[in-house]
């Protein structure tokens, strides 16, 4: 995964459309993050879209090389397409890439080590190398780039692009295939990668002429990065890979049908009626997702002009902090029973850069059934596609945020509006059901781990997770400050996702804590990339919450099949005193230090001593498989159908 900025400026100008349109005049940046935890590392500027109305056709401009790029060839020095490959990252502001080699890539891998610009940090599986592309991307905003070769290399990264997919992070993966006359012969580590992975890439490319490396990488981050970011793979065979050609670096793109569906600016009169709706509102909610997150800075302005509380998914964590008096913290299905009581009697809901998803939703039809409800979001597919919005706008919703706020501003709204009301309500919800957990003797509660790790990070951690109860619980026990905090497998929900991602995070942010809270079944999963933290010196922080058992299939089976235990044991059925397996063990053998906390007495100073070693270092929490996550509405219920108590101590 490639630390990569793209650096092309496109300009189009779009032929006129009916004067009934009033959008006649747009300027949009697309969605880089504001919020590079490492700005000083790399000067890299924007992709930007200028697009206006006139009477010509429409023109797209060819696409300039990166400002002051210098190449390691002459000007028409022949080079192999390996290296055409190789200078088309760099000239798109790469700096790191995960890249595992196969005999399909070592093209790329060759001239990968004659680049002086681009660190490729080696995996030691393909899915732990496009998860880690992942991690860097979703904590820096920039693109992440991952490369596999042909067959069973390319296919295991079929998980990271799903979850790329539906968690709309910008990722270019590459692969190598076979030389083209054997494509199509069931040749040796032969799979048609790009009808593989069509539908759950934005986009992919075979590439076919030598010639076109440099267009379709140009292509490829543009794509990644605009409109609703989103995975794009290159399949690149070997025998392209060794062509030797003088590459063109002025290729025009082939996207005016894409560039021509990108969403237009706010129509102004839309603005304005979302403002008069929440001047008649009496009890507002703000649904924050994961669309949110480039536009912190607006949606902090807007609640602080308007008062409305905000509500997050979980891929919206960060987007507004949780600690603030505003803010709900998480709504869903493990949410905060006062988020999802303010969402079941709000009057009108702002969804904003969400996709009403079935663990937030749960039964669509009793789902804020009292409310209007106003959905902005940039990927038009999503509007109206589980609940039909009152009011909608396609578009980018910090253009969007920003005139809306321009209008509160503009007009002294914000003295008009008072929810004082509601806000004690949803106060008084906040009284009657705090987020809690019950005790185990002198047994470490994971919660209170979570918590513990908070208060000694001062809530500035980078925090991953894999999937299950840790997760929820780092969802909840966390205080989330700022956007790209919050790194987790939301959509797919891909176990063993945690500790590259951490990897990845550790790569885009040198300088930041990372911490990945994980759980014993997810870790397995990835557990061989101790080995890549180790050689590549990242100080990967593991916080291990250890019950031997896949935890929340353990929860569902206390709670609706009667604690009958169906494979979800890890440990060693013939011990189940011992911890099994040592994952101190794990850590040993690649040289990376460890230690096992048991009682809820000694953990804060091991929390305190892992973050105080140099380098690596993972904590295994020994903590009761019997807790539950809660609040918890099962699967297609309702508010009416939440559940605050219980553990896998009491029968159901």
């Amino acid at each position: 995964m490639a630390a990569t900025a793209a650096k092309a400026a496109f300009t189009t100008t779009i032929p006129p459309l009916s004067s009934s349109n009033p959008n006649h005049v747009f300027r949009t940046t697309l969605p880089f993050s504001t919020h590079s935890n490492n700005p000083s590392k790399l000067q890299l500027r924007s992709l930007k879209i200028s697009a206006s109305i006139s009477n010509s056709p429409q023109k797209i401009t060819s696409l300039p090389s990166t400002e002051h790029f210098i190449s390691r060839f002459a000007l028409n020095e022949p080079r192999k397409g390996a290296d055409i490959l190789v200078e088309a990252l760099e000239r798109q502001g790469v700096t790191n890439v995960f890249a595992y080699p196969g005999g399909a890539s070592m093209e790329i891998h060759q001239a990968l080590t004659r680049s002086k610009t681009i660190r490729n940090v080696l995996p030691r599986h393909e899915q732990g190398g496009i998860f880690a592309a992942e991690g860097y991307a979703r904590s820096s905003g920039l693109p992440g780039v991952c490369i596999a070769t042909s067959g069973p290399g390319a296919t295991n990264l079929v998980s990271g692009l799903a979850d790329a997919m539906l968690d709309s992070v910008p990722l270019v993966a590459i692969t190598g295939q076979v030389p083209r006359r054997m494509i199509g012969t069931d040749a040796f580590q032969e799979t048609p990668i790009v009808e593989v992975t069509r539908s759950i890439t934005k986009h992919n490319y075979l590439v076919l002429d030598v010639d076109d490396i440099p267009r379709i990488v140009n292509e490829a981050f543009f794509l990644a990065t605009s409109g609703r970011p989103g995975p794009v793979l290159i399949d690149i065979p070997k025998d392209i890979q060794q062509q030797i050609s003088v590459p063109n670096w002025d290729q025009r793109v082939r996207l005016a049908g894409y560039m021509a569906r990108l969403p237009k600016a706010p129509f102004q009169p839309h603005l304005e009626q979302i403002v008069r709706l929440i001047m008649e509102s009496k009890k507002p909610v703000l649904y924050a997702g994961g669309g949110s997150l480039n536009s912190s800075e607006e949606l902090r302005r807007f609640v602080e002009l308007t008062g409305v509380p905000v509500a997050s998914t979980l891929m919206g964590l960060g987007s507004y902090p949780t600690s603030d008096e505003n803010s709900l913290q998480m709504l869903g299905m493990h949410g905060t029973v006062y988020a999802n009581y303010a969402v079941d009697k709000s009057d009108l809901l702002l969804a904003f850069g969400v996709r009403f998803d079935d663990r937030v939703t749960g039964k669509l039809e009793a789902f804020a059934s009292r409310a209007k409800i106003v959905h902005i979001d940039i990927d038009s597919a999503e509007i109206g596609k589980n609940k039909q919005p009152h009011v909608s706008v396609c578009g980018d919703l910090k253009l969007a945020l920003r005139g809306i706020n321009q209008i509160l501003e503009s007009q002294g709204i914000q003295s008009k509006l008072d929810f004082g009301a509601w806000r004690e309500e949803l106060n008084e919800q906040k009284r009657r059901f705090p987020m809690s957990y019950k005790t185990f003797d002198e047994a470490i509660p994971p919660q209170y781990a979570i918590q513990v790790l908070d208060e000694l990070t001062n809530g500035d951690a980078i925090i991953s997770t894999g999937v299950g109860q840790h997760q929820m619980w780092a969802a909840q026990f966390y205080s989330y400050k700022r956007p790209r905090q919050w790194l987790t497998s939301a959509g797919l929900g891909a176990m063993g996702f945690g500790l590259p991602a951490a990897m990845g995070a550790a790569v885009a942010n040198p300088d930041a804590t990372v911490v990945d809270i994980d759980g014993d079944g997810s870790f397995m999963m990835n557990v061989q990339e101790l080995a890549t933290i180790k050689v590549e010196k990242l100080p990967v922080k593991i916080l291990l919450l250890n019950n031997q058992h896949l935890g929340m299939v353990v929860q569902w089976e206390d709670r609706f099949y009667k604690a009958n235990r169906a494979h979800t044991y890890l440990g060693n059925p013939a011990n189940e005193k011992e911890i099994f397996p040592n994952m101190l063990k794990f850590a040993d053998a690649c040289g990376i230090p460890a230690a096992r906390v048991t009682k809820r007495a000694d953990l804060r100073a091991a929390i305190q001593k892992m973050l105080d070693t140099p380098g690596p270092y993972l904590l295994d929490v020994i903590v009761p498989h019997q807790e539950h996550v809660l609040p918890m509405i099962p699967a297609n219920g309702s508010f009416d159908d939440v559940i605050t108590e219980g553990d896998g101590r009491i029968s159901y």
